[in-house]
């Protein structure tokens, strides 16, 4: 069991670094992933997880991708594709049998297999799936439209792309082998529906009994992901591949009855989706060969990556969207992504196998010809994703945006300041009368409740990377950075001081270390401190640090009575003062502070 236990520490440690070292140096994960999973494999021989984990190496990976898919499926609330339901309908019906179309053509006459092959893998080609492009949405900051436009494609058409596979492989056997009969075609369709239906009744189950209280809050996230993988067992032992296609639907029946619980256990869900695709990655890219990898420079391989990039997505996306609401720009965008991941490695090596076995000799290269696309596609689209949003104006840009929770006069002010830095600001409030003084200062207000629900259909928030709770309130400020914290991270989530009116001091600071959200400034800046201050005339300045106007310059002829708000870096970075962080103020970068009115 020791070599057993070091190999699994070993890749998920690698999968877990891989996307650290993406986020520190903004790379796109899936590529490093891959880079990692070919180094450690292939190159260097330090990892085989397919002769390592040997028997258990098929299962896992198949139990992984139906999480990854099934808590994809749970992000599928279909309040979400309100006005964009015909492209995305036309794009996971027409535009998918295009690409199975115009995909198998490809394979058939460049990549030069035999029209048997061509249509399964042609099939199977036109999934781009959950575990691709979700992280390349997060990183690129699209507009809600393209974002959940691709979104939803990529969970939907995942499941189907399989089933394209298993379908095309099944009208082979029927037409070419003559080995199934008509039967075995209804059976499938059959099983296909079945599957849907096992996925919804668990879904619901599920859902009556977290309704009625039936499970406890700490056997929740278990029970759910016990059902997930029972789900996909049962669908799959039916009929091969219809797992995916089970806890798909699982997903979306459970996003659909908008239980609470469900939402508060999201977050653990993506945890565990984020663990499991970073270590599957690494074991389908580790468990190649050279071979596999040497075959990929061969001539007509790089064709049909070439055309399936250049002509088959493009072409699929702009004839299914014909009459649609969307832009030149967006068909473009949309034309262009189409990542493909595990799900296509995963079955492509399974049919791989099946049709070697049925004497199609050629089916040798389809591991070689899926990794091809997969690893073209991730470092194209991932590279450039980004870039070409910007130049299409379909990103939300670079600037952090801020979102202040209580419309006030500091609030106010300090949003303004920020407004004309370039920062994109946005306060929000349940008050019109309150929200009245943001409006006069012709600052972006958000009338609502930002802890409901329905704030998440109403409000785009991918613009927005701090939340700053400055209400009145603190048990409310601390509720609202309880609620944001898992979305924009703890280091992103401010609140004003907590007044210790009535409490001891020591009771106030064991509430600061408990609390959600970290404080803002320096310790005693409470809102009725702000508040005071503003009523007697203060403002807020911003004030250029340069060579000969240093930081420390600045700090000695600054009042005493200032307290400092925030740092805009040259690099359009945003610092804020909090207790717990010193920030370097360098030259060119300005500070943000709240000082007597000058006279």
């Amino acid at each position: 069991m020791e070599p057993m236990l070091i190999h699994i520490t070993l890749v998920v440690g690698l999968g877990v670094l891989s996307q650290w070292l993406a986020w520190r140096f903004k790379l796109p994960a899936i590529v490093v992933m891959s880079i990692i999973g070919l180094l450690t494999g292939p190159i260097l021989g330090l990892i085989d997880p397919k002769a390592q984990f040997a028997q258990l190496f098929d299962p896992f990976v198949s139990i992984a991708v139906a999480v990854i898919l099934f808590e994809g499926s749970l992000n599928l609330d279909m309040r979400e594709v309100r006005g964009i339901e015909k492209p995305v309908f036309r794009i996971v019906t027409l535009g998918a049998m295009l690409a199975w179309i115009l995909g198998s053509l490809a394979a058939h006459y460049i990549a030069d297999l035999s029209w048997a092959v061509a249509i399964v893998i042609g099939g199977l080609f036109i999934v781009t799936g959950p575990t691709v492009i979700l992280p390349l949405l997060r990183q690129a900051k699209l507009k809600p439209k393209p974002a959940a436009i691709l979104k939803w494609e990529g969970i939907i058409v995942d499941p189907f792309g399989a089933l394209l596979a298993v379908f095309s492989f099944e009208i082979v056997q029927f037409l070419v082998l003559r080995e199934v009969s008509g039967k075995t075609i209804l059976f499938f369709f059959a099983a296909s529906i079945l599957a849907v239906l096992i996925g919804w009744l668990l879904g619901r189950g599920i859902g009556w009994m977290f309704q009625k209280g039936h499970i406890p809050e700490y056997l929740k996230s278990p029970v759910v992901f016990i059902v997930v993988i029972a789900c996909f067992t049962i669908a799959d032992e039916i009929k091969h591949e219809t797992g995916l296609l089970a806890v798909t639907a699982m997903g979306i029946t459970l996003a659909n009855m908008h239980i609470s619980s469900i939402s508060d256990m999201r977050h653990f869900k993506e945890n565990i989706s984020v663990l499991l695709t970073s270590t599957i990655f690494i074991m389908l890219t580790a468990g190649l060969t050279m071979k596999t990898i040497t075959e990929i420079f061969h001539w007509n391989i790089i064709l049909f990556v070439l055309l399936m990039l250049f002509i088959v997505r493009p072409v699929s996306i702009f004839l299914s969207t014909v009459g649609t609401d969307l832009s030149i720009k967006e068909k473009i965008l949309i034309g262009w992504i189409a990542p493909r991941g595990i799900v296509a490695l995963t079955v492509s090596s399974y049919f791989a196998k099946v049709l070697i076995d049925e004497g199609f000799k050629d089916a040798s290269i389809l591991t070689t010809l899926t990794f091809a696309l997969v690893f073209a596609t991730v470092c194209a689209h991932g590279f450039s994703l980004s870039w070409l949003a910007k130049k299409l104006d379909l990103s939300i840009g670079e600037e952090p945006g801020i979102l202040l929770v209580g419309s006030n006069d500091f609030t106010v002010a300090f949003a303004s300041k920020l407004k004309q830095l370039g920062y994109p600001v946005l306060v929000a409030d349940s008050s019109w009368e309150r929200l009245r003084v943001a409006r006069r200062a012709e600052v972006d207000v958000y009338h609502g409740e930002v802890l409901a629900e329905q704030t998440e259909y109403h409000l785009d928030l991918t613009p927005y990377e701090y939340v700053i709770a400055a209400t009145e309130l603190d048990a409310y400020n601390a509720l609202v950075c309880t609620a944001f914290l898992q979305d924009m991270g703890r280091n992103n989530v401010f609140q004003l001081s907590i007044r210790d009116q009535e409490d001891s001091r020591e009771d106030v600071d064991e509430i600061m270390h408990t609390v959600r959200g970290r404080m803002l400034f320096k310790k005693g800046i409470t809102w009725e401190f702000l508040h005071h201050k503003m009523e007697h005339g203060y403002t807020i300045y911003n004030t250029k640090i340069t060579d000969e106007y240093t930081y420390e310059t600045y700090l000695e002829e600054k009042s005493d009575a200032s307290l400092l708000l925030a740092v805009s870096k040259q690099g359009k970075a945003l610092s804020f003062f909090a207790h717990d962080q010193e920030i370097n103020v360098n030259a060119g970068d300005t500070v943000l502070s709240l000082q007597p009115l000058k006279r």
